[in-house]
């Protein structure tokens, strides 16, 4: 269970999520989204927030956004996104949380582009205990997806067939993320947010990341890797080990660069301000246990070939999203803090 000591890193509305994280109420199924997208045109557009909508999911690369609530409405706020994709780069899309209490939305946005609302309520996270990666401890709290409250028809199309049946491969590098959304009150309701969003609006069949980890430091697993709820990798015979390395379950977080390179995502926009400081702990546990069950340099380089397309890529073996494309993830202020994670995940690892 969390220690209840730490809810002090969280601000505003995301303290009263810690009670719920720690109470273990059972998970229902996410609900479904209200609607699909909506076109909007370019400069400021308005609209009322629909009855179940808790996110918004605008596709655009800039602009800025606001919310009304009785009071008024409140400060403009800048788009921010994480683009993710399969094999080719997806269009940037930002998720936005609404918030309590929220009647309407405006954006102003460069070019005309669509916002769809999605709603996630309904559902209280339950960690099942520790992370285990590749079967290495991490002291971490842990929520598999079923924890979460995956909706697992998300990933099936209408014929009953998977949008995009796993694949698995030996794992080269190790690239980290910022979601580029404030975290709300609930922290499960914005992974399934990012969820729906990745699997549906951007029809990457899934969510795009290996693992999330939140401001507390819980972990969550992200990208379907099979049926024994333990994350990133698969088990035999579907992903049977290579040399001895397990065989991670391609993901959907670089578009171009994905087999071979797992997602690890920090929950939170870290444009202007830096993450908590228990989730750069996760963040550097679970780094130290993927290069450990890996048997990669945590410091060191590594000429990425990409297994299916063969695209090359020469990046540093614990990398940042912008290192691979062009993008502002893992965010201004979170990016410069890496040399010093990777060092940290060396220490960690040769201290194991």
């Amino acid at each position: 269970m969390t220690d209840l000591s730490r809810r002090n890193v969280l601000r505003g509305a995301l303290a009263a999520s810690v009670a719920a994280l720690a109470a273990g109420t059972a998970v229902r199924a996410a609900h479904a989204a209200p609607g699909g997208p909506t076109a909007l045109a370019a400069g400021r557009s308005a609209r009322p927030v629909g009855p179940a909508a808790t996110h918004l999911s605008v596709a655009s690369n800039g602009g800025r956004w606001r919310t009304r609530t009785a009071s008024g409405w409140g400060d403009w706020r800048a788009l921010a996104s994480c683009p993710a994709g399969h094999e080719n780069p997806a269009n940037a899309r930002a998720l936005l949380p609404l918030g309590p209490g929220v009647v309407e939305y405006e954006v102003d946005v460069p070019a005309s582009t669509s916002v769809a609302e999605l709603s996630t309520a309904g559902a209280t996270a339950r960690s099942t205990g520790e992370a285990r990666i590749a079967g290495l401890t991490t002291g971490k709290q842990y929520f598999p997806r079923s924890a979460w409250g995956a909706d697992e028809s998300l990933r099936f199309r209408a014929d009953g067939s998977e949008s995009f049946p796993a694949a698995y491969f030996p794992v080269q590098t190790l690239t980290v993320h910022h979601t580029a959304l404030p975290v709300g009150a609930d922290p499960a309701a914005d992974v399934r947010a990012i969820y729906r969003d990745h699997a549906v609006n951007q029809d990457f069949g899934d969510i795009g990341y290996h693992l999330l980890i939140d401001p507390l430091g819980g972990v969550y697993e992200g990208r379907w890797s099979g049926t024994d709820q333990h994350p990133v990798f698969g088990a035999p015979p579907r992903a049977k080990p290579v040399d001895g390395k397990p065989r991670m379950s391609n993901g959907a977080h670089v578009g171009g660069y994905n087999a071979g390179n797992v997602g690890v995502c920090v929950m939170g926009d870290f444009t202007t301000e830096p993450p908590s400081a228990q989730a750069v702990d996760s963040l550097v546990t679970v780094l130290a246990a993927l290069s450990q069950a890996c048997g990669l340099d945590p410091v060191g380089r590594t000429d990425y070939v990409n297994p299916i397309s063969g695209a090359t890529r020469s990046v540093d073996t614990i990398s940042g999203h912008r290192d691979w494309l062009a993008t502002q993830c893992p965010g201004e202020r979170f990016f410069p803090e890496l040399a010093g994670i990777r060092a940290e995940v060396a220490k960690r690892v040769g201290g194991r």
